[in-house]
């Protein structure tokens, strides 16, 4: 009777495999070299981390990009200032919103029409910018607490994130890429009905954050799998230039929506929540999870607050038209140019170099500012001396999108 071979050990895998840092030749007797993705879930798809383990202990991370090839500088650099727009959703296609709306300030900053922008425009984009943040955060906690394996929240917050996803999608006709804030305004305006159903929805999830804090944030289990692990210094964060809850959740109140005071994120109240460390050490897992929970009760203060004004002062009217300030052609004098602002991660920044002569519509240059990138990049930091099960804890607490990484 023969035998079957079910695993055939070449000794030169390695050396045929994905460019690694390490060699096997560098590690000592006890050491090994483990790839942690890029095929697996919890690695959010397109991340390879090359891991080098002693036992089940971490003895460093590198992480290795370029997976997904967005080529969103490439694009922007070869297509009119306001074409670009679909691409700058693809970056961060989970706060899609947020990042159209950095982009749109910024051109119309360079073109100098950026304080004639109607309130009614303004108080509409900060509104759907702050939905898309609560259905971004509800993504990185669900996906967190399925990640270190707690199934029922993420089907708790996909449920809820739908809700938003449905208003988004009746406002500009597309559920996450959305093309909505146009240089100069908006698309369209909100459909007759969207305030009060958006209301409607504030009512409903206001208790349901309740008792995600009930059902994730305070139970045992995940305070015993977050705290204490992870843990990101705030001096390591700031040197990293980390940015968003990841920075807020190692304790510095540092959101743009109030340092920059851009838009009418001046004329809001709303408070800025950080990491205290009360479950475990400051800027542990526990903290950056609690600050985003903490941050969508404050977006819908904001969400709140933009109604009643465009219920109210900048109520809908048969003259407004929200593309009366949208150029024909965008031809910026020349200047380089930036311009950031808080996107659900973090600060999202982009780069201008306009055409030398002025007379192009087309950037000469466009460098994106990504958040998720600076996240990432501190994670080989906060992961050495840490459990290799504890790696993927570590991961899913910085809310990474790889889109807006490899770009």
């Amino acid at each position: 009777m023969s035998q079957t071979i079910q695993h055939i050990v070449k000794s030169d895998n390695l050396l045929i495999s994905e460019p690694n840092k390490f060699h096997a030749e560098q590690l000592r007797s006890e050491e090994m070299i483990i790839n942690v993705g890029p095929q697996h879930p919890s690695t959010h798809g397109v991340l390879r981390l090359e891991v080098i383990s002693d036992g089940e202990t971490i003895v460093d991370v590198v992480p290795h990009l370029g997976y997904l090839h967005r080529c969103f500088e490439k694009h922007a650099e070869s297509l009119p200032y306001n074409q670009t727009i679909p691409f700058v959703d693809r970056m961060d296609y989970m706060a899609a919103m947020n990042s159209e709306h950095v982009w749109a300030m910024g051109v119309e900053r360079m073109l100098g029409i950026d304080k004639d922008i109607p309130k009614r425009v303004e108080y509409i984009r900060v509104l759907v910018a702050e939905l898309n943040r609560i259905a971004s955060h509800f993504v990185a906690i669900g996906t967190y607490a399925l990640d270190i394996g707690a199934y029922t929240p993420f089907l708790w917050l996909m449920r809820d994130r739908e809700h938003i996803q449905r208003l988004l999608e009746w406002i500009c006709g597309a559920r996450m890429l959305y093309n909505y804030i146009w240089v100069g305004g908006l698309y369209y305006d909100l459909p007759v009905g969207f305030e009060e159903r958006c209301r409607d929805f504030i009512k409903y999830l206001k208790p349901k954050l309740i008792e995600l804090q009930q059902l994730v944030i305070e139970n045992k289990i995940f305070v015993q799998r977050t705290a204490t692990v992870g843990v990101l210094p705030l001096a390591v964060a700031v040197n990293y230039g980390c940015t968003g809850p990841v920075l807020r959740g190692s304790g510095l109140r540092w959101d743009l929506r109030r340092v920059d005071n851009y838009s009418v994120y001046p004329e809001l109240d709303f408070e800025i929540p950080i990491g205290k460390g009360e479950m475990g050490a400051l800027g542990d897992c526990w903290d950056r999870n609690n600050v985003r929970v903490l941050e969508c009760y404050e977006s819908l203060k904001i969400v709140e607050q933009c109604l009643d004004q465009l219920q109210g002062k900048f109520i809908r009217t048969r003259e407004f038209d929200p593309q009366a300030l949208v150029p024909k052609k965008i031809r910026p004098k020349s200047m380089e140019f930036y311009i950031r602002g808080e996107s659900a991660k973090g600060e999202l920044g982009f780069f201008f170099k306009t055409d030398p002569a002025g007379k192009s519509d087309t950037p000469f240059r466009v460098k994106a500012r990504a958040c998720s990138f600076h996240n990432l990049s501190v994670l080989p930091e906060i992961s050495r001396g840490a459990l290799l099960a504890d790696l993927i804890a570590v991961i899913g607490s910085l809310d990474l999108v790889m889109g807006e990484v490899d770009r």
